[in-house]
């Protein structure tokens, strides 16, 4: 290849064999980061152990509601906990509860609990459930 002045030409350009392999190489970077991006989402929002669902809910009175929760875990022999709340109507939550489901020989199992509000409830609710079982929450 000839030098040609920078100066006068400007700058010259890359071979066909350098992009080519700046391209696969880039590519190849992308496809590793798409990779990795998607194994984290999958740990951190994939199955987990367990799964709360709200199976039901009852207006009681201005400042009470009654939930039912179905609580399905992969070892039922564990104890783990849901925060369930009600929302009035409006869509704010009004009230909460961090609720205890102790173990079982089930692995669903139907759980009823109580939520006191400050304002009129519309709706009982579940947050979500996880194994990490505060120590204030097991009986002794």
């Amino acid at each position: 290849m000839i030098e040609r002045p920078a100066a006068r030409y400007g700058r010259q350009s890359m071979s066909r064999r350098t992009r080519r392999g700046i391209v696969i190489g880039l590519t190849l970077v992308i496809i590793a980061l798409g990779v990795v991006i998607a194994y984290v989402g999958y740990q951190r929002l994939g199955t987990s152990e367990v799964k709360g669902e709200l199976s039901g809910y009852r207006v009681v009175d201005a400042h009470t509601v009654e939930v039912t929760v179905g609580v399905t875990r992969d070892d039922p022999s564990r104890p783990v906990v849901c925060i369930v709340r009600a929302r009035s109507v409006d869509g704010s939550e009004t009230g909460r509860r961090e609720l205890l489901v102790p173990p079982s020989s089930q692995a669903t199992v139907q759980v009823d609990t109580i939520v006191k509000t400050s304002k009129p409830p519309a709706v009982g609710d579940v947050y979500g459930c996880g194994m990490d079982v505060p120590g204030y929450l097991v009986a002794p």
